[in-house]
């Protein structure tokens, strides 16, 4: 495979049918995982966020389910985790690549400085709030430049990545800068997350979002066709593209665990099981593949609260993967948890001489 591959989605022709590995071998199979398995990465994102990620990020890992997480690098608490993380080295680590800042009064800045990146600097020096942001300033030049920038600190501090992956998904947001995320994958020879595959879960996260707003405004009406987001259409045939170029591929990917909450008043207690019911019900409408299934854990804190309102979603999360019931549902039902760093090295195996 040569590191010089500049992969062109204006060449790329997409069909919905073509090439589908849900009508054929799934990607779990083609890596060797039995056929009808389930294979699922519980992978728990923005560690080096904060203490409280850190903190919720490492107790996924070492008493949950939690198989796999990746790091914010410009964040202030990132250099702390990778240290932290050198004392368990079989971890499953990777980089959240990071173009946003979303939060109103906790914000974070570019790696690769104004002078190279000016594009992806807000008024305020940071990084833009909001993805539309992001398109409508920074140039695809000036993702790449920032996400070589995060790769290298994080080499830098002693980290291989295991794999790679987009916070708040602005690198699925523009061609082009989806181009510069595989060409730094292929480049760096480091797994870039991205599903293929039949994405029945990642269908239900991109409409669950449209429904709840027509919803909101009195707009939906249950059977209401929803049409399918530009990147259900074209997933499987860049997902061919992907595996040729010598990466694994996901067959689904699911993103809105944050979103879940009762109906009703809860305790913490209330939300755990709340969202052990719900990783339930995903995991069973999931088809067999390899899946992964984004969470965001943190140890809960009040301090937490005075820059993010998504607190309890996040503690909620913890206790889930730490929860004995989800883990007994896990093993009753045969789901393999696997790790990036051996489906990659489950797709080496096949590209070896």
């Amino acid at each position: 495979m040569k590191k010089s591959i500049f992969l062109s989605l204006s060449l790329i022709v997409f069909f919905w049918a073509s090439s589908s590995p849900a009508r054929g071998q799934t990607y779990a199979e083609k890596l060797g995982y039995p056929k009808g398995k389930k294979v699922v990465i519980f992978h728990v994102d923005d560690a080096g966020m904060s203490y409280e990620s850190n903190q919720g990020t490492m107790q996924s890992l070492d008493f949950g389910i939690a198989t796999s997480c990746s790091i914010m690098m410009p964040c202030p608490w990132a250099a702390n985790f990778i240290h932290q993380a050198k004392a368990h080295p079989e971890w499953d680590l990777g980089l959240h690549l990071v173009l946003t800042s979303e939060w109103k009064t906790y914000r974070w800045e570019p790696l690769a400085g104004k002078q190279l990146v000016p594009g992806l600097h807000d008024p305020d020096g940071a990084f833009w709030h909001t993805v539309e942001q992001v398109v409508q300033h920074a140039s695809p030049e000036e993702v790449y430049i920032e996400l070589k920038a995060q790769i290298e600190r994080a080499l830098r501090l002693g980290l291989k990545p295991t794999h790679l992956d987009s916070h708040m998904g602005t690198l699925f947001a523009h061609d082009k800068f989806l181009e510069k995320y595989i060409q730094v994958g292929v480049e760096y020879d480091i797994p870039v997350m991205f599903p293929g595959g039949n994405n029945v879960l990642l269908e239900e996260s991109m409409t669950a979002p449209i429904i709840r707003k027509l919803k909101a405004e009195g707009k939906y009406h249950d059977g209401m066709p929803i049409p399918k987001p530009e990147i259900l259409l074209k997933s499987q045939a860049l997902g061919k593209q992907i595996w040729e170029m010598g990466l694994p591929v996901l067959d689904d990917l699911h993103t809105i665990s944050g979103d879940w909450k009762p109906d009703h008043a809860h305790s913490h207690e209330e939300l755990g099981q709340y969202k052990v019911d719900q990783f339930k019900r995903i995991l069973e409408k999931m088809e067999p593949g390899l899946a992964m299934i984004i969470i965001h854990s943190i140890e809960y804190s009040d301090f937490f609260k005075r820059f993010s309102g998504s607190g309890d979603s996040r503690y909620g999360d913890l206790l889930a993967m730490t929860d004995p019931e989800l883990k007994s549902y896990i093993e009753k039902e045969g789901i393999i948890l696997t790790t990036w760093r051996e489906v990659m090295e489950r797709r080496k195996r096949l590209i070896q001489p």
